[in-house]
């Protein structure tokens, strides 16, 4: 879990990205962008939901949906399609704070998912997202965003695996 104090900075600046857009993080959809931050890993609609529950007895799942869609539609947040699981935007740190930007500041989603321990890192490599539109040019395709989900194993369970190996032999 994040330090509360980089955690705080990290909701007033998602709060002031927003309002700059003209839109609104409200103390509903702070807490779920909290929620989703504080894991540190992709986390589920209904694991939120419980967790929700905790502060917000009444929490139903189209109220996380509908906060959970406005933090996507935000950039805030991004849906891990392969886990059905939502994770916080490693970028939305970098986003220059005089951006005034009126939509999400899109970038391509890359994301690497331990197929182990469902471990997930999100990546911003411009040489896939360069090679992919050059490849949907070519198509005749005309991209407008991109997710590129890839699967592997992490270093932690490559490590583990191989402690594994050498003390079984």
């Amino acid at each position: 879990m994040p330090d509360a104090a980089p955690l705080e900075a990290s909701l007033d600046r998602a709060a002031a990205l927003c309002a700059r857009r003209g839109a609104q993080l409200t103390e509903l959809r702070r807490q779920v962008l909290r929620l989703v931050l504080e894991s540190g890993q992709p986390v589920g609609a209904y694991a939120l939901l419980d967790r929700l529950k905790a502060s917000r007895a009444g929490a139903a799942p189209p109220t996380v949906y509908r906060a959970l869609d406005f933090l996507v539609e935000q950039g805030l947040i991004h849906k891990v399609e392969r886990l059905g699981a939502f994770i916080g935007c490693a970028e939305v740190e970098d986003h220059p704070e005089d951006c005034d930007c009126g939509a999400a500041h899109d970038h391509p989603h890359q994301f690497l998912i331990c197929a182990r321990c469902g471990g997930t890192t999100e990546i911003s490599d411009p040489g896939v997202a360069l090679a992919l539109h050059r490849a949907a040019a070519a198509a005749g395709f005309d991209l407008r965003r991109s997710t590129v989900e890839a699967e592997g194993i992490c270093a932690v369970c490559r490590g583990a695996e191989g402690a594994h190996h050498a003390a079984h032999g």
